[in-house]
């Protein structure tokens, strides 16, 4: 593996981007923090401790929390605040988020604390840091955000590793308490201090972690889907005509001509579609004729939800927030997650088109059926009857895209008061989170199989060779998933499938499709429909 650049945090210009969240998150590049932004972390914290000193009521600071903000808390009792606010607010249930969760949950908290504005001390930014770089987890449940006061019961157990009361998985995956797997790398946990507990629990942090990852494999996904299309449009003898840029130059929707631009680069070269130029079908089903419509209204979804938690980047989402260039300390609502809870319910409802469109190409590519009568073999086994092919892996897409439906549904229209009703409409966003996650995981599979099939049905064209780019895509697929003679179970096939797209298989495979013209063309097709 590359070494990763080390991540710079707290930067004003050369911030922390989706790229970077994926990059610690996933391949453990170091993070460290901006000189400027700990300069900055030092003033908001020495106004905060004087506020701590004096008689003020700052909500957080020397009041109790949510339903419980009229109580005044004595300055002697300021730290044991903090302290029982993370013990008490750690009431998470369910199994642990994957350790990608809760690196890039850490490395978007200490992203946000930062900036300056939340009244920590940087010893608290140092031990995030330090916890990430030495590749210590902590056991965080996946369960229990209700996505506005901040992610609440997540990062109160992430903050509660930090002051050592928890656990933690080390790099070799075994866990240990927090308190003893700092010892043995040298930390010391944290004892915290005004406001520390309130500005490590207030925040956007784990929904936002859960978009970054998700929209970074929501784009490799929509391109393995644009390249399946192309592989099945050569297997089912479909036509590029759809795809000529002077139609979508009448519809300017930026994800559309995108997709037709890049599919029909991907068709270049084709011996397939020439040889069936005359053929008496009229126009193909809308799965091959409409990718662009679709696919590229995928796109649209996928670029507005990355600029939603690209923005969010820049985001302090604690509360109080600290001004301390006015002296001033005001109490909003930036913890409230419902601009990422929509994005993240809008890429669920994407993926799932994403998903109902390819599963309908496999089932084209079960054929012959009443629109294709090219002699096409029925499942796709050389011996019909004998074998069955791949008449299953088609079942097994359908049931996976009935069960991406179910988990299309809105989260964030869920909304159940919490705190007595002082919180009285929440986002909901970690639920939509989860919903998206499993989608993608599901939608990968739904696109293996698609890509497997059409795989298969390109084989059939010899000798004739599908467009230079589609053979790079069959390549590819033939590299994890040998031509089926016989019947063998596909389980293994679409498994290891699934898991090489997620890494990226594809991208490898067409980078050089994928690239940048050195000259902007217009690209136009004509011809009949084959």
């Amino acid at each position: 593996m590359a070494t990763q650049p080390t991540i710079i945090i707290g930067d004003e210009h050369h911030g922390l981007t989706l790229g970077g969240v994926v990059a610690v998150a996933r391949h453990h590049a170091r993070v460290a923090l901006a000189p400027a932004a700990r300069e900055k972390v030092e003033h908001s914290r020495a106004f905060v401790e004087k506020v701590a000193a004096s008689d003020r009521a700052v909500y957080g600071v020397t009041t109790g929390f949510g339903h419980l903000a009229r109580i005044r808390i004595a300055p002697d009792q300021v730290a044991d605040l903090q302290r029982n606010l993370i013990r008490s607010h750690a009431s998470g249930a369910g199994e642990a988020l994957p350790r990608d969760l809760t690196r890039g949950m850490m490395v978007l908290l200490a992203n946000s604390l930062a900036r300056g504005h939340s009244g920590v001390r940087p010893v608290v930014i140092d031990l995030l840091l330090d916890v990430l770089n030495r590749d210590i987890t902590p056991v965080v449940p996946s369960r229990g955000s209700v996505g506005a006061s901040g992610d609440l019961a997540p990062l109160a157990h992430l903050a509660l590793a930090l002051i050592g009361e928890s656990e933690v998985t080390l790099a070799d995956g075994t866990r240990r308490p927090s308190a003893q797997a700092f010892a043995e790398a040298g930390l010391t946990p944290l004892a915290l201090e005004a406001k520390e507990g309130l500005a490590l629990i207030n925040g956007t942090h784990l929904m936002e972690a859960m978009g970054a990852l998700a929209v970074h494999d929501g784009w490799v996904l929509l391109r393995a889907a644009e390249a399946a299309a192309a592989l099945s449009l050569e297997a089912l003898l479909g036509s590029q005509v759809p795809f000529d840029a002077r139609i979508h130059a009448l519809r300017p929707q930026p994800g559309q001509r995108a997709t037709a631009a890049r599919v029909l680069k991907l068709l270049e070269g084709s011996e397939i579609i020439p040889s069936h130029a005359n053929c008496g079908r009229v126009q193909d089903p809308y799965t091959i004729r409409c990718v662009p419509q679709v696919l590229g209204a995928v796109r649209d979804a996928l670029t507005y939800c990355e600029s939603v938690f690209t923005t969010e980047l820049r985001a302090v989402t604690d509360n109080p927030l600290i001004f301390d260039a006015d002296e001033a300390i005001l109490t909003g609502g930036n913890f409230h997650g419902q601009p990422l809870a929509l994005a993240l319910d809008f890429a669920a409802i994407a993926i799932a088109h994403l998903a109902a469109f390819s599963e309908r190409r496999t089932y084209n590519l079960m054929g012959p059926h009443d629109w294709d009568k090219d002699g096409a073999l029925p499942f796709l086994t050389p011996n019909p009857g004998l074998n069955s092919g791949y008449m299953i892996a088609q079942y097994v897409a359908a049931a996976l895209t009935n069960e991406i439906n179910t988990l299309a549904h809105p989260a964030s229209i869920g909304s159940i008061p919490t705190s007595a009703g002082q919180e009285d409409f929440v986002s909901m966003g970690v639920t939509a989170g989860h919903k998206l996650r499993r989608a993608i995981e599901l939608a990968e599979q739904v696109v293996a199989i698609e890509l497997m099939c059409a795989a298969q049905g390109v084989d059939f064209r010899a000798p004739l060779k599908p467009g230079r780019g589609v053979q790079a895509t069959h390549a590819a697929v033939r590299g994890i998933v040998p031509h089926l003679d016989a019947d063998r179970p596909p389980a293994p096939d679409i498994a290891a499938l699934a898991a090489a797209l997620h890494d990226g298989l594809l991208d490898r495979a067409l980078a050089e499709w994928d690239a940048p013209p050195a000259k902007a063309r217009t690209r136009s097709i004509t011809g009949k429909q084959g």
